[in-house]
Formats: C-alpha cells, sequence, structure tokens
C-alpha cells in the first residue's frame, strides 16, 4: 500500500510539473527592438515586435501615436525546428517616425496578456542639408575616428533621392594604410527622411571594418552614379561622392593584472550563458550529459571570439566537440557568437563543484577591461545503484511485521547489487571502446580544414604587393589571379586585364598599365611602388548593387508642395 502511495505521489507530481511547463510555455515572452538605436528627427525608423509563438492577438500600436507618426505595418510567423522541438514565432514591423528631438522612450507594447519592455531610442536634430543637387545627394559617416585594432568601426553610407533614378550604382569607397578586415553588417535599409520640407527615399548601407594593425586608415569618397528622372526626361549619367575619413587605429592595450594571459577580445557588449540537455541537478554516474557555453560579442566576428578550455574536475570526465560559429547584425553593428559545447560524464556519485567561468574582454566604449562571468554552480551524480523501488518494498514489509516470512527469498542477499554494478561496469567500457573507436576513426581520415577564404585571399594580396615592389610584373599577375579566383570561384578572371573591370580605382588603373605593358602593342611602363599601394586595400565594383527607384514604403506624411 505505501509503495502504491508513493508511485500515485509521484506520478501526480510529474502531472504538475508538466502542467506548469505548459502554462510557462504558453505565455509567451514580447521582445521590442529597433534597426537603429540612434535617428535624426523626421527620419524613419523600423520597430520590431516578436512574440514568441503563433498567438492571434494584435499588437496594441495605439501607445505610440503620441510621440510617433506611424506608419506602414507588416507581419511574418516563421516555424523552425530546432533538436525535435517545434518553434513558432510571429513578428510585426512598424515604421515610425519621432515627433521631438532627445531621449525618447517606445513604451511597453502589449500582445495579449503579454507586454515588451521600453525601448530608447535617440533623436537628434537633423544635420544633413542638401548640397549642390538637392533631389539627389549621398553621405557618408563613421562611428568613431580613434578605434583599437581588432576593433570595430561601422562605416554608414546613405543615398538620398527625392526623384526617381535609372541606373543606379554604388561604389564602396577604398580604403587605404593599415591593413582591414571588411564586413557587410546587414542588408540594406530603406526609410523616408524629410529635408527642408522635401520627402527623400533614403538608402542605407553598413560596412564593419576590423583593422588588424596600428596606424591610420584613409577611406575615400563613395560614390553613387545615376540618371535622373525630371519632368518626364532622363539626364546623362552624374555621379555623387561623399565625405572621405581619417581614423585613428591605435595598438593593443596591456592586459589586466588579474588575467595576464588574456586574449585580447574587444567589443562593445559580452554575453556568457549555459545550456544543459537534462538537468544538471541530478545526473546519474556514468551517463553523459551535455553542456553548452554560450560567448556572444557584440562589435566582434566570430572567428575572433576565444573558446572556452574544457574543465578538469575530479569525478568528471569532460569531451569537447566541435563548436558551432554565427552571427546576427543588431543595432550596434554584428554580435558574433561562439557555442562550445562538452559531453560530460560524472564518474562518482556525490556533489562536484563546477568552478566559475571568467572571459575578460576590452569595453571599446568606455576603454577599459572587463570580465563576463558564469557563476559557480553544484551538481549532483547519483550512483546507478540505487535502488529506489526495493526500499518501498522493504518500508511495506517491515511495517507488516512479516519481513522474512512474507514472501520466499529467491535471491540470496545482495544479488541484484552485484548484478547492477557488473552492469554499469560493463556499459562504462561500452561508451568508452565506442568513443576510443569513434575517435580513431575520425582522426584517421580526417583531413586539416583549409583555412578561411579572406585569409588565403590575404596571401595572395602579401604576394602581389612584395612582387609589385620588386618589379616582378608575372609574379604580380599570378598573385592577383589566384586572389580572383577565390573572389569569384564561378567565374574566375583570366587576366589582369579582365580583373581591372572588376576592381575599382586606383587599384583598376594600375592593373590596366600593367596589362598594357605585359601584352599591349608599344610595351610601355608601370609604377610597382603605385601598384602595390593600390593593392592593399582591394575594392570590388559592385556592378550588381542596385538601389530601386520605387519607395519599399509609402510616405509617412506627404511632401511638401
Amino acid at each position: 500500500m505505501v509503495a502504491t502511495n508513493n508511485r500515485l505521489l509521484r506520478n501526480a507530481t510529474l502531472v504538475l510539473i508538466a502542467f506548469v511547463a505548459t502554462m510557462s510555455t504558453a505565455s509567451a515572452a514580447v521582445r521590442a527592438q529597433v534597426d537603429r538605436p540612434s535617428v535624426d528627427l523626421n527620419e524613419s525608423f523600423m520597430l520590431e515586435i516578436i512574440v514568441d509563438t503563433n498567438t492571434d492577438s494584435e499588437p496594441d500600436l495605439t501607445v505610440l501615436e503620441d510621440e510617433f507618426y506611424v506608419g506602414q505595418v507588416s507581419q511574418l510567423s516563421n516555424t523552425s525546428i530546432y533538436n525535435g522541438e517545434i518553434r513558432r514565432s510571429r513578428t510585426w514591423t512598424i515604421a515610425l517616425m519621432p515627433k521631438k528631438t532627445g531621449e525618447q522612450e517606445i513604451p511597453p507594447i502589449s500582445v495579449g496578456n503579454e507586454k515588451s519592455a521600453p525601448v530608447k531610442i535617440t533623436v537628434k536634430e537633423p544635420a544633413k542639408e542638401p548640397p549642390g543637387e538637392a533631389d539627389v545627394f549621398i553621405t557618408s559617416e563613421i562611428d568613431q575616428a580613434e578605434a583599437y585594432v581588432q576593433a570595430q568601426i561601422l562605416y554608414r553610407i546613405k543615398v538620398y533621392r527625392a526623384v526617381a533614378t535609372r541606373q543606379p550604382a554604388l561604389r564602396e569607397p577604398t580604403i587605404s594604410g593599415a591593413e582591414v578586415l571588411v564586413e557587410l553588417a546587414g542588408d540594406e535599409k530603406s526609410y523616408e527622411a524629410i529635408l527642408n520640407g522635401k520627402a527623400y527615399n533614403v538608402v542605407e548601407r553598413v560596412i564593419a571594418l576590423y583593422p588588424q594593425q596600428s596606424g591610420e586608415i584613409a577611406i575615400s569618397p563613395a560614390l553613387f552614379e545615376a540618371r535622373v528622372l525630371r519632368d518626364g526626361r532622363i539626364t546623362g549619367r552624374k555621379v555623387f561622392q561623399s565625405d572621405e575619413h581619417t581614423v585613428k587605429v591605435l595598438p593593443i592595450p596591456a592586459p589586466p593584472d588579474e588575467f595576464q594571459d588574456a586574449v585580447w577580445l574587444p567589443a562593445r557588449d559580452v554575453q556568457l550563458s549555459e545550456e544543459w540537455s537534462r538537468d544538471p541537478e541530478r545526473i546519474n554516474a556514468g551517463e553523459p550529459v551535455t553542456r553548452r557555453v554560450t560567448i556572444s560579442a557584440l562589435g566582434q566576428i566570430e572567428t575572433q571570439i576565444p573558446a572556452i578550455a574544457p574543465l578538469s574536475v575530479d569525478g568528471l570526465n569532460v569531451y569537447e566537440d566541435k563548436p558551432e560559429l554565427s552571427r546576427r547584425v543588431e543595432a550596434g553593428g554584428i554580435r558574433g557568437i561562439r557555442k562550445d559545447q562538452y559531453a560530460v560524464i560524472g564518474v562518482n556519485a556525490g556533489a562536484i563543484e563546477l568552478p566559475e567561468l571568467e572571459v575578460p574582454w576590452w569595453d571599446i566604449d568606455a576603454g577599459t577591461w572587463r570580465v563576463a562571468r558564469l557563476p559557480a554552480r553544484t551538481i549532483n551524480v547519483k550512483a546507478v545503484d540505487e535502488p529506489v523501488i526495493a526500499e518501498d518494498v522493504v518500508e511495506a514489509t517491515t511495517k507488516s511485521g512479516a519481513a522474512e516470512t512474507a514472501a520466499p527469498q529467491l535471491m540470496p542477499d545482495g544479488f541484484w547489487l552485484r548484478v547492477s554494478q557488473l552492469l554499469a561496469a560493463v556499459w562504462l567500457l561500452t561508451v568508452f571502446a565506442w568513443w576510443w573507436s569513434s575517435r580513431d576513426q575520425n582522426r584517421a581520415p580526417r583531413k586539416p580544414e583549409p583555412p578561411p577564404v579572406y585569409k588565403r585571399q590575404a596571401k595572395f594580396v602579401k604576394a602581389a604587393r612584395k612582387a609589385a615592389l620588386a618589379g616582378d610584373g608575372a609574379a604580380v599577375r599570378s598573385a592577383l589571379i589566384e586572389w580572383g579566383r577565390l573572389q569569384w570561384p564561378d567565374d574566375a578572371p583570366r587576366s589582369v586585364g579582365e580583373l581591372a573591370e572588376r576592381v575599382s580605382a586606383p587599384l583598376s588603373d594600375e592593373l590596366r598599365k600593367l596589362s598594357m605593358a605585359s601584352y599591349g602593342p608599344g610595351g610601355g611602363e608601370w609604377d610597382g611602388a603605385a601598384l602595390a599601394k593600390s593593392i592593399r586595400s582591394i575594392a570590388v565594383a559592385r556592378k550588381d548593387s542596385r538601389l530601386d527607384a520605387e519607395d519599399p514604403l509609402p510616405p509617412l506624411m506627404p511632401p511638401a508642395a
């Protein structure tokens, strides 16, 4: 009777836990985020409301009307499967334009019974005046004029158009000086802006720059080429250019005293978290459990995030798996994400303390060292030979007073305990043998992974510069054509002349001189030093860059007459 009652109590507890879990997932969290943390007055931006379930409720947008003009609203439902679990979400995207300057707060948005957290946004006075050709112009800006080695610099290009254009082409700037890694920080954005009473469609492109050495970076003007449509007539091709910029790159500062071996990680924000495949508070000895430790760094690419070494703890066997690298784009730039995964097997029963994890990083906004921490935790390893049901039977027979006479003893004392111990030992040996054999199989045929494309390209760029300085035209051609094969694997250039058509000035001009000197009828001269200087930063000519003339969003307010 006591055993039956205990089983009923356990079943009721499991049902209650499942009910609570179901109720917790039913109340979906509501998140709000903006595509840009800072905008100019009379400039629109995008607000996203995200619900982690496919709900029928709609967000209450009336709370936005006091401080913002509310434009077009679109929505998207998404379904994904993660580790066999179906996840659904719903996202609303709202175009907003602020009504006043200063620090603004987007109030909580209600979706059903849940509310989002407020979101802060900075609204500045309009700083852009239409220069020259007022109907079309282009601007550029950098988020910081002084940065550290490998720290992110956001370079922002904006094309303003108050009239329709044809055959548009946006050419990114040439970057010279210190060696720089260039990454596109998200897709192009399109929104509305009103300057001096005139409505503009704005297309914005953000580029993340990561200097690889100290010194100075020179950024040439970005160019926008198009034919302008006015009064039903189309003009010839016009070229508009932005400002040029200079960035000072500082060397890596000394590590903090308490972390002399700290890996250099410059970022705006670093988050450290963990996940377990099962509850680590109670695991069985010999049974593997997976621990995932995630580091995310805002303002850094995923390959720059350092790995966390596997823990060495008495009573645990820890086996490292291949990390997962990814990224996402936020308002502050690229957030690199690294997930290190470990198989953890408890060897000895009892409570085992996992030490605190610490990752030092450099705060590029505050200019100081900080430490991201994952608190220490205790895991309880349960021996596999704990006879839970046997305890219930012994308790029942003891209360009846007939423990020895209630049933005949079919097996000697300790028989099942020894069987359990034997089976556990065999199981552990099987797991170890499987791991050992799979490790040998994986190691034998495995070939080293090739380095990333940008590292191989950097090798050819350095070889081309060295050959140019030495006056070796053949070596320059060979190195640059190999670089082109990596850049366009499906349509590789076959000569430096063809490569010159795919890159921007000044490199394109120097390559044409080299081609004429090598293959032209009259020969010619080429300047090795000038070519080496132009190779330091290769900018691909984006012939396929498209800036649609049609506005993707209707005007949030009619343009002034």
